[in-house]
């Protein structure tokens, strides 16, 4: 094992008492955390079906971003089992509400060499696809290896990242030159990639994967339904919420019923161990509000739905006549604008976007995302779109434009896994 490596792997077995005790310390909060502990070392005793393919697939935006591909193997390769990986039990929940049974799903193990040859020994992967920049050291030299093919998937990388793995370069540089194809988003992400040491002929620019969302007509008839249920209300939605954020939507929502008193506020936070410390704070605002996971209508003088379910994002989206996207308010690099996009909303966002630059350069130079400083800002976007239809409408065209504009990056995606799986 190559010196630098070797510290690395040490490091990570000296450090991994103090990961445990994060793991127990996150299930204060969300009790998942503190389920299928095995799994992260490798250790699960369910029935697998060996020699397909390897999914890993971080959290809950990797695994929506993933969701296209997945479903498209399994149409082309039906004979090949797909085992999806994610780290979060938000992304667990999500990779279960998706898919179901139809894949085989644990957590990923710990990036440690016995934990990898346990998980390896199970699943016998012929191919590991990684989306986005989920990058461990043992877990690509494993596979290298055992000759596993690995592709990073509708793959990203900030300067920031990029200078960070610069400052490592003894670990990723040959951890880079082991990945099979690296599919990056954009040039820029590309020529980062190149620079850190990935081989030119390993690199493609395929676009980024999320344009190519697919909302089913099952889908856009039940938004539908549920839109007439509510009549004629106003209704905006704020997605993947972080604290420090729901104050200040929650301000915006106050302002905007002062204008349209039956307009609705949905709410949904990103992490699951909120929504009871969101519960109180939309109570200490004294808004009449519902839970989603009351699974019943909203009554007229509810002002606020409290998405508290796991995997019903997109469809809450459908639901509603503007979009703010969370994570934004906050230094958390945004979350993923293309969904409210794909159904057609205008889209509103704080200043943090680093997690989406490109995607929120294109939206806003379309005209269809507006970006905002604080409570004032936010409240102010948000009763200026409630107050007209056409303007709605014709941000909501927009982004729609910017996704159907973008679409193609899967069949490249696709197109470079093919190549991979006929040649293994």
């Amino acid at each position: 094992m190559p010196f630098a490596r070797w510290c690395y792997t040490g490091l990570f077995y000296l450090l991994l008492p103090v990961i445990l005790l994060r793991l127990l310390w996150r299930a204060r909060l969300a009790p998942m955390y503190r389920q299928r502990i095995g799994e992260r070392f490798g250790i699960f005793s369910s029935a697998v079906s060996a020699g397909g393919i390897w999914v890993h697939a971080v959290s809950v935006g990797e695994t929506i971003a993933a969701a296209p591909l997945i479903r498209a193997l399994q149409q082309r390769y039906p004979h090949l089992p797909i085992t999806v990986t994610t780290m979060t039990p938000t992304g667990s929940e999500r990779v279960r509400a998706l898919f179901g049974d139809s894949v085989f799903h644990v957590y990923a193990p710990y990036d440690l060499p016995i934990f990898l040859a346990r998980f390896l020994a199970h699943i016998k992967p012929r191919l590991l696809i990684i989306m986005e920049t989920e990058l461990w050291p043992n877990t690509i030299h494993a596979c290298a290896q055992r000759g596993i093919a690995v592709v990073l998937a509708n793959a990203r990388l900030s300067q920031k990242s990029a200078d960070g793995y610069a400052r490592l370069r003894a670990v990723a540089a040959p951890m880079l030159q082991q990945i099979t194809k690296v599919a990056a988003q954009n040039a820029k992400d590309g020529a980062r990639f190149l620079a850190l040491g990935v081989p030119q002929k390993n690199l493609t620019i395929s676009g980024s994967i999320k344009f190519d969302i697919e909302l089913g007509a099952e889908l856009i008839e039940r938004a539908q339904q549920t839109k007439n249920v509510w009549g004629n209300r106003l209704v905006w939605i704020a997605a993947s919420t972080h604290a420090g954020e729901d104050e200040v939507i929650l301000r915006a929502h106050i302002e905007l019923r002062k204008r349209h008193p039956t307009a609705l506020l949905i709410l949904v936070p990103r992490h699951p161990e909120r929504f009871d410390a969101v519960a109180r704070l939309i109570e200490q605002n004294n808004l009449p509000y519902q839970r989603r996971s009351a699974q019943r209508d909203v009554a007229e003088n509810s002002v606020v739905l409290l998405g508290d379910t796991m995997g019903e994002l997109l469809f809450l989206l459908g639901c509603a006549d503007v979009a703010f996207v969370g994570g934004s308010l906050i230094a958390r690099g945004g979350h993923n604008t293309l969904e409210p996009a794909a159904w057609g909303l205008p889209i509103i966002t704080g200043t943090s976007d680093f997690n989406f630059r490109e995607i929120s350069a294109l939206l806003q130079r379309a005209g269809a995302l507006q970006i905002v400083q604080d409570a004032d800002a936010l409240a102010q976007a948000v009763i200026d779109l409630m107050a007209s239809a056409d303007v709605r409408k014709q941000r909501g065209e927009a982004a729609r434009r910017v996704v159907e504009n973008n679409r193609g990056a899967l069949n490249k995606l696709l197109t470079e896994i093919d190549s991979i799986i006929a040649e293994n």
